[in-house]
């Protein structure tokens, strides 16, 4: 499980300040965007970028005023992954101790999403790649517009598809042999194939995407968001349990679930034809 409890004390996100990205919490405090702001060079990722968003995301665990996050870029590009001369070129000079730090950072980026109890979703345009794309497979939904392409460019530098838990999350999503074609040639993978994939959810013209991105998070914000917060843990941790050790795990979240207001209030909204109002205990 998470360390999500219901009766902790949990921090006010509203008001939080981003340095390296825009931070946007403004409509009614339930839903945060994230957009990358880097356009000269399509949104590409440098260490603060990495290090305040994995900061973001690690406070965001203790927060049960945002329920749902969105991940976008401005200026037609989600993010083009790490930046060739404040990220690629200083790796060449790294010792090996220095460069298994650097990957673990990387890795630790993705660990936090995937902990994160808020529903996240990735609104996907024009160029995802590297860093980026691993971003963008973090994310628990994917929308993207027409023009998106996404690709895993690891192998163009010399480097394995294995970065950032691609090898384990794309395989998953897309199937195994997409997910090889594209971690060992490093081809884009097309809106229209995502979508046929099962990579993106939804495809929208890219005017409307993050407006429809919204529309997915309002509908999480408001829905019941502590049950989805046990739905998104056990779906991380149910990967390597056996059948007798997911049914066991699903049992004890359920009867949590079971356990709630969310659940009481909601019985008695639907028995009495009403829409119910979910609090997150």
């Amino acid at each position: 499980m998470t360390g999500f409890s219901m009766s902790e004390q949990k921090k006010a996100f509203r008001g939080y300040r981003a340095t390296y990205f825009k931070w946007d919490c403004s409509e009614d405090g339930r839903i945060g965007v994230i957009t990358f702001s880097r356009p000269k060079n399509k949104n590409a990722l440098n260490i603060p970028v990495i290090t305040e968003l994995t900061q973001l995301f690690d406070e965001l665990s203790q927060a049960n005023d945002v329920r749902a996050v969105i991940i976008t870029g401005d200026s037609g590009d989600f993010c083009s992954g790490g930046d060739l001369f404040e990220v690629v070129e200083p790796l060449t000079k790294m010792g090996a101790a220095e460069l298994l730090d650097f990957t673990r950072m990387m890795g630790k980026l993705v660990r936090v999403m995937r902990q994160a109890p808020q529903v996240i979703i990735a609104a996907i345009e024009g160029a995802c790649a590297g860093g980026g794309a691993a971003i963008a497979l973090a994310a628990d939904l994917r929308v993207g517009s027409p023009n998106a392409r996404t690709a895993y460019l690891f192998n163009q530098i010399g480097l394995s598809g294995a970065d950032m838990g691609a090898c384990g999350l794309l395989p998953r999503i897309i199937g195994q042999g997409r997910a090889m074609e594209l971690l060992m040639t490093g081809r884009a993978m097309t809106a229209e194939e995502g979508l046929a994939w099962g990579f993106f959810n939804a495809v929208y013209e890219a005017e409307e995407l993050v407006e429809q991105a919204r529309v997915l998070a309002r509908r999480f914000a408001d829905g019941p968001w502590f049950a989805h917060t046990m739905t998104k843990s056990l779906v991380n941790q149910e990967w390597t349990m056996s059948l007798e050790e997911i049914l066991e795990s699903e049992a004890k979240s359920q009867a949590i679930c079971l356990a709630t207001g969310d659940f009481q209030r909601a019985f008695t909204a639907f028995a009495n034809k009403e829409k119910p109002d979910f609090k997150g205990c």
